[in-house]
């Protein structure tokens, strides 16, 4: 039981030292892989809390196999005690919070459909101008046409009504 201990924390140190050292490639490697797992609120069975409770397990099981006199079984139910105790603690105090404060710039066009933004370059009865919209913590310029065929000032309000071919067309708000 003591080689399986060992295996389990040199194997996760190993686990940290590569990814520390070859993360982005893996990353890359392996992108979506773990998605199938969010997706069925098994979040739990991410990478971080799988080898870190490995790791522990292992690491604990050593400690306890050298500092007490406990048999092996006793020695294998308080180390597993203790991996999954960590291995929630770090679910809950890291990955958890870090997927919660995920944020991204990317948007798709659709989205705006019902948004409202502003005017920056007047909008002609039969022309294209310029609207800005706050999308997410950032603003976004995009061109845009009027969809009741009357200019629209720069400084005006406006509600897009649908998105065509890479432009808002949009009218004003009231």
């Amino acid at each position: 039981m003591h080689e399986f201990y060992w295996v389990c924390l040199i194997g996760g140190v190993l686990f940290a030292f590569v990814t520390i050292i070859f993360g982005d490639i893996l990353g890359n490697f392996f992108d979506g892989l773990f998605d199938t797992f969010s997706m069925n609120h098994l979040d739990f069975l991410q990478p971080m809390v799988l080898v870190g409770g490995i790791t522990v397990l292992g690491g604990s099981g050593i400690m306890l196999n050298r500092y007490t006199r406990l048999e092996p079984l006793p020695v294998a139910v308080i180390s597993l005690a203790i991996a999954v105790l960590v291995s929630v603690i770090v679910f809950f105090a890291y990955v958890k919070p870090m997927k919660n404060c995920e944020n991204s710039s990317g948007f798709s066009m659709n989205d705006l459909v019902g948004k409202i933004g502003d005017v920056s370059v007047p909008i002609p009865a039969g022309g294209y101008g310029e609207v800005v919209m706050k999308i997410g913590a950032g603003l976004t310029n995009q061109i845009a046409a009027n969809m009741t065929q009357a200019e629209i000032p720069d400084g005006t309000r406006i509600v897009v009504g649908e998105v065509k071919d890479g432009i808002l067309y949009v009218f004003p708000f009231e």
